[in-house]
């Protein structure tokens, strides 16, 4: 006789393993963010190329129409919105006598993070349970969302960056 777990239990265990990941991480993010790393201006475009790439294969296998489209346009424009102003909260530094550029994670702009992760959860399972609302319909938007947010923290970033490191040669 096998004895099967009941759907709301499953759901509070997915539901357990998920927030134990993420504190975990948290918890070992946390710990660098107080500590200035290097910061490459040609290599900022890395990571929005790639999100790029991902993005572009999923909406590529299955566009968006209709609403979706409309949602992932707003959704863009949110992120980059987003994106910029976690962009405006990474502090960075110029070393005035080597020019190196270097870079700390705000604990604002992660915990900003977090917020966003809390609403998202939270508006997926309100409206997968209250409504009809398509999986297309939630994911779309957070994949063009992630994308614009990804690149205008990077976008600000590498300007501000170049700003900076423009005045401290300026002033040499």
């Amino acid at each position: 006789m096998q004895v099967q777990a009941h759907p709301v239990q499953q759901t509070w265990v997915s539901y357990a393993i998920t927030i134990g990941i993420i504190v975990i991480v948290l918890a070992l993010r946390m710990r660098r963010m107080g500590k200035m790393r290097p910061l490459k201006l040609e290599t900022l475009w890395v990571v929005p190329v790639m999100y790029l790439v991902v993005a572009a294969l999923m909406l590529w296998s299955l566009p968006p129409t209709g609403w979706v489209a409309i949602a992932c346009a707003v959704g863009l424009a949110l992120g980059a919105v987003v994106g910029w102003q976690r962009g405006t909260m990474m502090h960075i530094q110029v070393d005035p006598e080597t020019h190196a550029l270097n870079q700390k994670a705000s604990p604002t702009a992660m915990i900003f993070l977090i917020a966003l992760i809390v609403v998202r959860s939270a508006a997926r399972g309100f409206l997968g349970q209250e409504s009809n609302v398509s999986p297309a319909m939630l994911t779309d938007p957070l994949i063009a969302f992630a994308l614009g947010m990804f690149t205008l923290t990077r976008v600000e970033m590498y300007l501000r960056a170049k700003r900076l490191l423009e005045e401290v040669r300026g002033r040499a």
